[in-house]
């Protein structure tokens, strides 16, 4: 319920009780003492079914510390995120990716040379991996679209925006598609634009194939690629699985997340 009605709300109370001579005082409450349930008051209502679907933004908000596995040709990938300064580490096995807060750095193990951009890659995996809850950041406009038709089944999809300044690239944008029964996520429609700063005129496709719970919250387990036209998934890409997750209170100390004296500054 948002703050305007509730004061609404409390002046009417006040207004009937004053005129009622006869009604009975109304024991009064100290809500700085009270724990009120308002994380999901400020988002659409159909989102808010997903957030709960996933377990629940209260839960989530609870958390400190994302922590995963991607299994790759080139050997495993360890992501370590924290989740409200979103500070990150990504151990490869020739390289390693941070953010401190302030700057990406690359540290190299050996003579490899890192093919990607780390800048663009540091928190790429994190954003597709912590669906549908990343869509609760500040700055995020909702809006409904028309649903996803594929093999027989319709999706009703959810477009994300966002404000102008918001991340590294405000210009892009994504669409959620949904179960209509169990408002759990299937699809994700997402855009590139990190790279032209200009609007994505270009849905790329994830399926959301399959879901672990890891304390208390669903998460993914399998990520699939789908090849697309004309804004449509088509055919079957390929698999991303993920393992050993960690979801936790706890917060990692900053020297997890700091640059390395033999790392260099991603500018």
């Amino acid at each position: 319920m948002k703050l305007k009605s509730l004061l609404v709300i409390a002046l009417l109370v006040f207004t009937s009780c004053k005129n009622d001579k006869n009604s009975k005082p109304v024991e009064s409450v100290n809500y700085s003492e009270t724990e009120l349930d308002v994380t999901t008051s400020t988002y659409p209502e159909s989102i808010s079914k997903i957030f709960e679907a996933h377990g629940g933004l209260d839960t989530w908000k609870q958390m400190q510390t994302l922590k995963f596995t991607m299994a790759k040709e080139s050997g495993d990938e360890v992501t370590i995120t924290d989740l409200y300064n979103r500070k990150s580490n990504i151990d490869m096995p020739k390289h390693k990716i941070g953010f401190d807060g302030k700057e990406v750095w690359l540290q190299k193990k050996d003579t490899t040379s890192y093919k990607g951009n780390p800048k663009f890659y540091y928190n790429l995996m994190f954003y597709f991996y912590a669906m549908p809850f990343i869509l609760a950041d500040d700055g995020i406009i909702y809006e409904d679209v028309k649903p996803l038709e594929f093999e027989g089944k319709r999706y009703p999809g959810i477009k994300i925006s966002y404000e102008s300044g918001v991340g590294e690239s405000p210009e892009d944008e994504y669409i959620l598609y949904y179960d209509s029964e169990t408002h759990q996520m299937t699809w994700l429609g997402y855009t590139v634009t990190y790279f032209t700063k200009e609007t994505g005129k270009e849905f790329h496709f994830i399926k959301y194939s399959k879901w672990q719970n890891v304390n208390g919250l669903n998460l993914p387990k399998i990520l699939t690629w789908y090849n697309y036209e004309n804004n449509l998934p088509t055919t079957k890409r390929n698999d991303l699985e993920f393992s050993d997750v960690r979801l936790t209170e706890m917060k990692m100390k900053d020297s997890v997340f700091s640059k390395p004296e033999d790392a260099e500054t991603i500018d």
